[in-house]
């Protein structure tokens, strides 16, 4: 049995004022990206004061990225594309976030490198992103192989980016995080053509 993580649990507490409404869960999610996608540009400025306020809207947006499964769930409005549009507006914040970090910190550690960085990042997540959405869809939506600890998965440590860019561990945090990228990535495609190639 799948572990309920944290943050699903209170999406789905919060949401419930917006059941019956004529807010859809496309909404939602529409919604979440551009929260995100507003932090992303802040975090792009190179100002300290820009990027703090990005960090913030970043990870409200990520948090709301649980609202809009959560709503049609208990609305009964699920939908193929709801789920898959839900999917790709997180593959988009996530690359945006990467892309955003590498060109602010251009005048940082590496220097101009970190938008090369940011720019191999980007399509990397949006590859693994793709490649993950084709997984489930070969296992019947069964997505239970990323780690889940004490109802915490492996994707929930991006609510670190407030933090970390509060706290000033930008750098240390892209540089890691752009390492484990690839590695994430490497594991996704290893997993894609391990489906492929096993008996249906």
């Amino acid at each position: 049995m799948k572990t309920p993580l944290w943050d699903q649990r209170l999406a789905s507490y919060l949401v419930r004022p917006l059941v019956g409404t004529p807010v859809t869960p496309n909404h939602v999610t529409t919604v979440s990206l551009l929260v995100s996608l507003c932090g992303a540009i802040l975090l792009a400025s190179g100002d300290t004061t820009y990027e703090n306020w990005g960090a913030g809207l970043f990870l409200t947006g990520r948090f709301l990225d649980h609202f809009d499964g959560e709503l049609a769930r208990q609305s009964g409005q699920t939908s193929r594309f709801g789920y898959v549009y839900d999917y790709v507006a997180g593959c988009l914040s996530y690359s945006a976030l990467f892309l955003a970090l590498g060109i602010g910190m251009r005048d940082g550690l590496i220097g101009s490198w970190s938008i090369l960085l940011g720019l191999l990042a980007a399509p990397v997540i949006l590859t693994t992103t793709l490649l993950a959405l084709r997984i489930s869809d070969d296992s019947d939506g069964d997505t239970e192989d990323y780690p889940i600890f004490a109802g915490f998965e492996l994707e929930d440590g991006i609510y670190l980016i407030g933090p970390v860019v509060w706290l000033g561990w930008s750098e240390p945090f892209f540089l890691l995080g752009s390492i484990g990228v690839m590695l994430f990535g490497g594991w996704t495609l290893l997993r894609f053509l391990r489906n492929r190639h096993s008996p249906k």
